[in-house]
């Protein structure tokens, strides 16, 4: 089932032409020729504006409502929220319930969300038999924020255990604060902490800035302007950032697994391969593995997972995306870390929000005015 929201059926097949005229930044497109996967989404529930999920113990999929609840997701469909602090939050700008992440052994759950005040907060519940405890709840991470928007707010584990935390640069239009290129600011990174090593966290001790007195401990990497969507590929470790741009080219950043961090990506002398305005390219700027530009009908990108289901398997290592504005299901054709070819997979999944990667592997994708899809075989 190719599945069309009403402002895309309006555009009609413009989507399949607009993909054509995707800018890449290392893309061959002869790699294109490859035998392109067969794909459908499948409606599987409606949720109240679904705007992340993470997978769960015993084959489940929770997901995250924007205003504050988290519902479970199984055999019999979404449950009652087992979680709800919609009294804590609010959805003014870019900000409400943003992120959600188990540990490995599914013995703690996490929640990024902004507050009454707009802080970004970090949550950590125990978890006993599958059930959140709520009288576990402790604060882990906070972080003010000088405007409504470039929040950021994805939160994963990582496979080396560590909790990795995304923050846009603090918002407003073109980084007037210099965040993204600050290292005394947590604004405009990816972080990483232990949550469990210490209250309220401890610092790994390899982090990259770990003893600089110029920057901030917690920081893996740098320069992003607002990495929404983030992931770690289930194969090989890679990092994969989806980080929105300002006005004119969207950018997909990685980092392979043997990463020591401190990696810059160049926000705000940066966008994408381009310099901002008048900036100058930072001499150890990595550039993203791909980028695409807005004289299309994106408009600012969700990262999402490298594919390594196995319902589909002409699509098995393919880097899955897509585009809120767009929403049509992109992806990337890997090798070596560099992108060989890319390709639209002929479905729109409306206001695409986020993507979720179950236990076996299969992706979801959320569209904020509520449905939940599953990628499929056609």
């Amino acid at each position: 089932m190719n599945v069309r929201t009403r402002s895309s059926a309006i555009i009609g097949t413009l989507c399949l032409v607009a993909s054509l005229a995707l800018t890449t930044a290392s893309a061959d497109e002869s790699a294109a020729s490859r035998k392109a996967p067969k794909v459908a989404l499948t409606k599987v529930t409606t949720a109240a504006h679904p705007s992340a999920g993470a997978a769960g113990p015993g084959g489940t999929v929770w997901i995250a409502e924007r205003a504050g609840t988290v519902r479970v997701l199984n055999s019999q469909g979404l449950s009652e929220p087992v979680l709800d602090i919609s009294k804590e939050t609010t959805t003014d700008g870019e900000r409400g319930l943003l992120g959600i992440a188990f540990d490995k052994k599914f013995a703690h759950f996490y929640i990024s969300f902004t507050n009454l005040e707009g802080t970004s907060t970090i949550d950590e519940f125990a978890v006993s038999k599958g059930k959140i405890r709520p009288e576990t709840r402790r604060t882990v991470l906070t972080q003010t924020q000088p405007y409504a928007n470039h929040n950021g707010g994805d939160i994963k584990f990582g496979p080396d255990g560590y909790l990795y935390i995304a923050l846009g640069d603090g918002g407003s239009g073109g980084d007037p604060h210099g965040n993204g290129q600050n290292l005394d600011t947590l604004l405009g990174k990816l972080l990483r902490i232990d949550p469990r090593g210490a209250k309220p966290y401890a610092i790994p001790s390899d982090n990259p800035f770990v003893g600089d007195p110029k920057a901030k401990d917690e920081i893996w990497a740098y320069g992003l302007r607002n990495p929404w969507r983030f992931s770690f590929d289930a194969g090989t470790g890679d990092l994969f950032i989806g980080d929105v741009g300002q006005s004119a080219w969207e950018e997909i950043d990685r980092a392979p697994a043997s990463s020591k961090g401190g990696e810059n990506y160049g926000w705000s002398q940066m966008e994408g391969n381009h310099p901002f305005r008048d900036g100058t390219e930072p001499a150890n700027h990595v550039p993203p593995v791909y980028e695409y530009d807005r004289t299309g009908l994106g408009c600012s990108v969700t990262g999402g997972y490298v594919y390594r289901g196995k319902a589909i398997p002409d699509l098995r290592g393919q880097y899955v995306f897509s585009d809120y504005c767009d929403g049509t299901i992109r992806a990337l054709q890997m090798k070596d870390g560099k992108v060989t070819g890319a390709g639209d997979l002929g479905v729109n999944g409306g206001e695409v929000i986020s993507f979720v990667q179950g236990g076996k592997g299969e992706l979801y994708v959320l569209d904020i005015g509520g449905s939940v899809y599953r990628i499929d075989p056609a």
